[in-house]
């Protein structure tokens, strides 16, 4: 893993901080065990570079000690055992877990922080559950608000959140189990007062079912509060009279779940979490206030950080199980769009150009699921660039779905065009003059048939500005507005596998051409203008997109990412695309700040009526600076 270092030489981690759920293996109603155990862990974490480790809830004397709850021997041995745990916690790490603690002749369930060697604070627990299997209210007082002193441990107790010194963004509030499931957890007061991660030592028992809805509570805090959620539940040690406990941990990031232990497995989730995303997405939706005080308690974190996190290359494309609803999804949006401004402008036509290329053939696919096949208007339009292959691509596609093609040879209308303007060279106005006769054709066969021009362009080519002006750039609805290129690539692919025959077989060919614009001619029949090869990869492009329009991360932080996402390309590479985008990008808003409408598909999006607002004649304070 790369590493930079600022100006006072502290190591950059570019807002990463590696936290770890952990459910040792405990006995219950023995605190001197149980504390040598969570130290033993705490060493096993500490080699693995963790610096946040949450412990399941009660875990120095077991959740289901009961009535043992009562005796003296165990609250004394239990604060004994907490000092001993403190004592043992390494630096660069805050640690929490969970113990009774007896305060003012009353009893709390609580989450004990500790860290270099100290008890920093005691968080008690608000929600006590009193029914079925859970009888806490017979044991134990709820949370008051404030702050005091907590007598056992000579450290502050109540309201408090724990305020990192070394990483400004992070700050960690604590509830424990029942809290996150109630109708009010205590983590919206704590995300609102500032705290961007949220950890839950809990002691879950487990029934049919309930390990998918622990998830889904876990995973919709995340996003709900937008930070960051550590997750660690009891497991083996705890008895099992009447219950068991399966050490289902799991860490979540803004709505999604990025480490989770199985069920009845080994009880440890650990990876990274990011709280420059969470800060991103905060300053972007903004954070209420809230009227509840909180003590802030400074820890500090440090030393050099191994990633372990797999960084996802293609951020835009689904993934997992749930990938085939989410693309019939987005396919659907892409048709309800195209639909909806089809039906309000009543037209009676879809005027398509069909190049042969990936974009064309996706809006044309997607065409088909919004207008019937007799009122769709395919028109390839051959010029100087155009190769027999494409040409070839776009009349199997076209046949292969039942589609008419015409075909429209404008050689004669460019070369008439240049020769008005006496231009020669073939240079931008020689290429752009294709691109925009081709949308001029367009628009007038539209005109003719009262339809409705549809836009082939992809969020990749607008992002770097890959179009023509007032050509290729312009439509009645641009279908592909919002899918950059490796979304498209995969929808087409998809669509191929899916309608299977004469189609797969089109589109497959169509996956297998260089992707280009074909406004030079070819050269020994091949195709001479490769985009990749002038812009560099698509893929890199669209990873570039995602963490600079998304999160609006700085160009370090993005370079560090794409290094992690693909470590096979060439460092020199990478910079340089880099590079490439940031320039093409910032020189190219002018175009998108007039884009026709089209649908939205994800969390980016270049409309300039609903989300990207750029001024046209920014500076590029994303350029590569000589040191």
């Amino acid at each position: 893993m790369r590493t930079a270092r600022d100006a006072t030489g502290v190591i950059m981690k570019f807002g990463m901080v590696k936290a770890a759920a952990v459910t040792p293996e405990i006995k219950t109603g023995d605190p001197e065990y149980n504390s040598r155990e969570i130290i033993a862990r705490l060493a096993e974490l500490a080699k693995l570079g963790a610096e946040l480790a949450v412990f399941p809830e009660m875990c120095v004397t077991g959740y289901t000690a009961a009535d043992l709850l009562f005796t003296r021997e165990l609250l004394d041995e239990t604060a004994a055992a907490v000092k001993a745990i403190a004592a043992a916690t390494p630096d660069n790490m805050l640690a929490f877990v969970g113990a009774p603690i007896a305060q003012g002749g009353k009893l709390y369930n609580c989450a004990v922080a500790v860290s270099a060697g100290k008890v920093l604070g005691v968080v008690p627990k608000t929600e006590l559950p009193d029914y079925g299997e859970f009888y806490e209210k017979r044991y134990f007082t709820p949370a008051f608000d404030g702050v005091e002193q907590c007598e056992s441990l000579c450290a502050p107790m109540g309201n408090l959140l724990f305020k990192c010194s070394t990483e400004p963004l992070l700050t960690v509030g604590c509830e424990i189990c029942e809290d996150m499931w109630s109708d009010a957890p205590p983590s919206i007061d704590l995300c609102r007062a500032g705290a961007t991660v949220i950890v839950n030592l809990s002691a879950s028992n487990e029934v049919i079912g309930k390990s998918e809805y622990r998830k889904l509570l876990v995973q919709s805090a995340s996003g709900r509060l937008h930070c960051g959620y550590i997750y660690a539940d009891a497991g083996m040690g705890e008895s099992t009279g009447d219950t068991v406990f399966s050490a289902h941990n799991i860490i979540a990031e803004n709505g999604s779940v990025i480490a989770e232990s199985e069920p009845f497995g080994n009880g440890l989730a650990v990876t990274e979490i990011d709280v420059q995303i969470l800060d991103a997405e905060r300053r972007k939706v903004g954070v209420k206030p809230t009227d509840k005080k909180f003590e802030a308690v400074p820890f500090k974190l440090g030393g050099k950080l191994e990633r372990t996190r797999k960084i996802n290359g293609y951020p835009f494309v689904p993934s997992g199980e749930a990938a085939p609803r989410r693309v019939e999804l987005i396919l659907s949006m892409q048709a309800r769009g195209l639909k909806t401004r089809y039906d309000a402008v009543q037209a009676r036509s879809a005027v398509i150009g069909v190049s042969g290329g990936l974009d064309s053939a996706l809006a044309l696919l997607v065409c088909k699921r919004a207008v019937a096949v007799e009122q769709i208007a395919a028109v390839t339009m051959p010029c100087f660039g155009t190769s027999q292959k494409t040409l070839n691509n776009a009349h199997a596609l076209c046949d292969a779905l039942g589609i008419r093609l015409e075909t429209i040879d404008i050689k004669s209308t460019v070369q008439s065009h240049l020769n008005d303007i006496s231009h020669t060279a073939k240079d931008a106005a020689y290429e752009n003059a294709q691109a925009r006769t081709r949308t001029m054709t367009l628009f007038d066969l539209a005109n003719k048939t009262n339809g409705l021009v549809i836009g082939t362009g992809d969020m990749s080519e607008l992002a770097l500005g890959w179009a023509t002006y007032n050509g290729d750039h312009m439509s009645s609805y641009g279908v592909n507005a919002g899918a950059p290129k490796t979304l498209v690539k995969y929808l087409v692919r998809y669509e191929a596998d899916r309608l299977g025959g004469k189609v797969k077989t089109a589109l497959y060919d169509i996956l297998d051409t260089e992707i280009s614009p074909e406004l030079l001619p070819p050269e020994n029949g091949k195709i001479a203008q490769k985009t990749e090869d002038i812009l560099g990869k698509y893929d890199l492009h669209d990873f570039i997109m995602y963490y600079f329009c998304r999160y609006g991360f700085t160009r370090e932080k993005i370079g560090f990412l794409l290094r992690a996402a693909f470590p096979e390309v060439d460092g020199e590479k990478l910079d340089g695309t880099l590079e490439t985008f940031f320039k093409r990008f910032f020189a190219n808003q002018f175009k998108r700040s007039c884009l026709p409408d089209g649908v939205k598909i994800g969390s980016v999006s270049f409309s300039p009526r609903s989300d990207w607002r750029m001024p046209s004649d920014a500076s590029n304070i994303y350029k590569k600076r000589d040191n």
